[in-house]
């Protein structure tokens, strides 16, 4: 009981239908035992009376259809007036096109009224520019009398007479997609959400509530199709976590954000988490800030949550061919106990991720990637090729933190115990790992790498979930001798892009090579008798390179975005990658790939802000890492 399975298990569990024999999907059951529970037809609207502390479940039953929301203070309503949520005021608050859950959660009025916040959406992705549709939209485009949203939440609202008479109502247009073309003009496309996906709030204040289903059949805001909308409020007493929805893939079931083995000891000292890969890992620790972080990695010892690192367990006969075949370094070469840091690419040579490769037997390998992807790489080859050998996930398995800077090793050391047969801390090599024990021969099971994404001297150390919160106290309480500070995202990008290591969807994608990431060194082509999957394709890149990673240093203190166009006069010749104010360089800089041809060392360049035009500013190409490029740190 609680321990995840080593192979999926999927146990449906379908209510009774309330419309047998019909194709169209009955809602999921509900979160709790609701107060309200009530199915919008498309084209109709409702209003309904919440409380303070009771949450709202707004759920897209059928998919892609939009629903309305609107609230309105009750208090202030009574009092003969209007305080709503304003669409405008609420981005400006939170800095974003449209809350989630997190520090930035909350919808605001006009007056800066938090109404209500957002504790989970499985959707994550909404609008928040227009208002519901109105009658004149429909007339503009030749259909007279048409239902409209407006004219619903009108009707909706006539038992309250405070409420203003309005012929477009703003409104929070939930699980509607939009964007802003090439042409500066608003456009739509399908709704990104999917059947059973839903947002549910907390209501800060008590609210009247409006919620529609929109009645569009003209245009891909409901996929040309409306459909039915489920609302429903819980009681004050409900216990929702906050989260956010992931899928592994686009065609993936949904899992909603989940706490790491080691969350609990690092919310101590934060509340300040982001979900990153279907967890909540700290941003950055309250009191400290991301430059106390960076400087005690550099100087002494830090503690991160690397968790949500995807880990791929590949066992059996035919393992080693199928690694041999997937990774683009030689596998073969790797002995029992040893890591190496390699890429896997599609047939044109184009990257699905970087990754550590462990060997931890004769037919057994561990994968510890970046994304799902890749280990679905993995199993998909294995069947194509028809080889005896299992990949299966095992992040859920295997929770692991990172020990970095200076000092780690010698914190480590009365900490980790390994039989006669593995080896010590000490003996450790750069690239090795080890099997053990926390503090003895009856201590917790833990693996222990010599790894780490900081450029400083670095321990990776594992353990299942269950065993992760007696691992992180034993480990800041030895720590606390060594001055231990935990370490959030931020700090950690300053410290990655200084030693010059690559991330994906910046330095790489599925459109770079490992040569153009940066990380050619991963690339086995010296060896003619071995075959992995792109290796035709890398060897004619490599022969006729197109673009190059480098490093660049950039005057003044503006730090530019990812995405940035780097320039020689008119013709742009690249693109900002990871940028950073570094605290070791004392200024500006970022990795940036670059065409060819302007590649070399000391080529003056400019990196364009606005419209790449109006704003330049001057960069030259250096050499990087930029710091410790002899990685002589981390070999100590």
């Amino acid at each position: 009981d609680g321990a995840p399975p080593p192979t999926p298990v999927q146990i449906p569990v379908h209510r009774n239908s309330r419309r047998a024999n019909q194709a169209r999907r009955d809602p999921p059951p509900p979160l709790a035992d609701p107060l309200i529970d009530f199915n919008l037809d498309a084209g109709y609207a409702r209003a309904y009376e919440v409380k303070a502390g009771q949450y709202i479940q707004i759920l897209d039953v059928q998919g892609r259809q939009c629903s309305d929301f609107q609230a309105f203070c009750t208090q202030t309503l009574d009092a003969g007036r209007e305080s709503l949520i304003d669409a405008t005021a609420t981005r400006s608050m939170n800095g974003a096109l449209y809350p989630e859950p997190g520090l930035t959660a909350k919808y605001f009025s006009a007056d800066q009224m938090p109404l209500v916040e957002v504790i989970q959406d499985s959707v994550d992705r909404h609008d928040t520019f227009g208002v519901a549709c109105t009658r004149r939209s429909y007339e503009d485009k030749g259909y007279f009398g048409h239902r409209n949203c407006s004219d619903n939440l009108q009707a909706a609202a006539a038992p309250y007479p405070a409420i203003t008479q309005r012929r477009a109502w703003p409104a929070i247009n939930l699980f509607f997609n939009t964007k802003l073309n090439n042409g500066h003009q608003i456009a739509s496309d399908d709704p990104w959400s999917r059947p059973g996906d839903y947002v549910l709030m907390r209501a800060l204040r008590d609210l009247v509530c409006f919620s529609t289903s929109c009645p569009d059949d003209l245009s891909p805001t409901n996929a040309w199709n409306p459909t039915d909308i489920q609302v429903r409020v819980y009681g004050q007493n409900s216990d929702f976590k906050r989260a956010k929805g992931h899928r592994m893939t686009a065609s993936s079931p949904m899992n909603l954000t989940k706490q790491t083995g080691f969350h609990e000891g690092f919310a101590r000292h934060t509340r300040n988490f982001i979900a990153y890969n279907g967890y909540w890992l700290a941003s950055d620790f309250a009191g400290l800030g991301a430059l106390t972080e960076y400087r005690a990695c550099r100087e002494k010892l830090v503690l991160m949550d690397l968790s949500p690192l995807r880990k791929y367990d590949i066992t059996g006969p035919d393992a080693t061919d199928l690694v041999q075949y997937c990774v683009t370094r030689d596998a073969r070469r790797l002995a029992i106990g040893q890591i190496a840091y390699t890429a896997m690419c599609y047939e044109n040579g184009g990257m699905i991720d970087d990754g550590t490769l462990f060997r931890l037997g004769d037919n057994h390998y561990r994968w510890v990637g970046g994304n799902d992807i890749s280990g679905l790489w993995f199993g998909e080859q294995a069947e194509q090729l028809g080889l005896n050998v299992w990949c299966r996930s095992s992040t859920d398995q295997l929770h692991n933190v990172a020990v970095q800077g200076p000092l780690s090793r010698d914190m480590l050391r009365p900490l980790i115990w390994t039989p006669p047969q593995q080896p010590t801390l000490d003996e450790l090599r750069c690239f090795r790992f080890a099997i053990g024990r926390l503090g003895g021969y009856d201590g917790i099971p833990l693996m222990v790498s010599r790894t780490g994404y900081t450029g400083e001297l670095g321990y990776e150390i594992f353990c299942h979930p269950d065993d992760a919160m007696t691992l992180f106290d034993a480990l800041w309480q030895e720590g606390e001798k060594y001055a231990i500070t935990p370490l959030g995202l931020q700090a950690l990008d300053m410290l990655r892009i200084e030693a010059g290591l690559a991330f994906g969807g910046m330095e790489f994608d599925n459109q770079t090579d490992p040569f153009e990431a940066g990380i050619g060194f991963t690339v086995a082509l010296q060896n003619n008798n071995d075959d992995f999957i792109g290796r035709e394709a890398l060897q004619k890149r490599k022969a006729t390179p197109q673009r190059r990673l480098v490093g660049l240093e950039i005057d003044g203190n503006q730090v530019p975005e990812t995405g940035d166009c780097v320039h020689i006069g008119r013709a742009q010749v690249g693109t900002i990658t990871s940028p950073t104010h570094s605290p070791h360089c004392k200024r500006v800089i970022a990795l940036a790939r670059i065409d060819e041809p302007y590649g070399k060392i000391g080529t003056q360049v400019e990196v364009g802000r606005l419209d790449g035009e109006q704003k330049r500013l001057p960069a030259r190409i250096v050499d990087f890492p930029f710091y410790d490029p002899k990685k002589e740190r981390v070999r100590a």
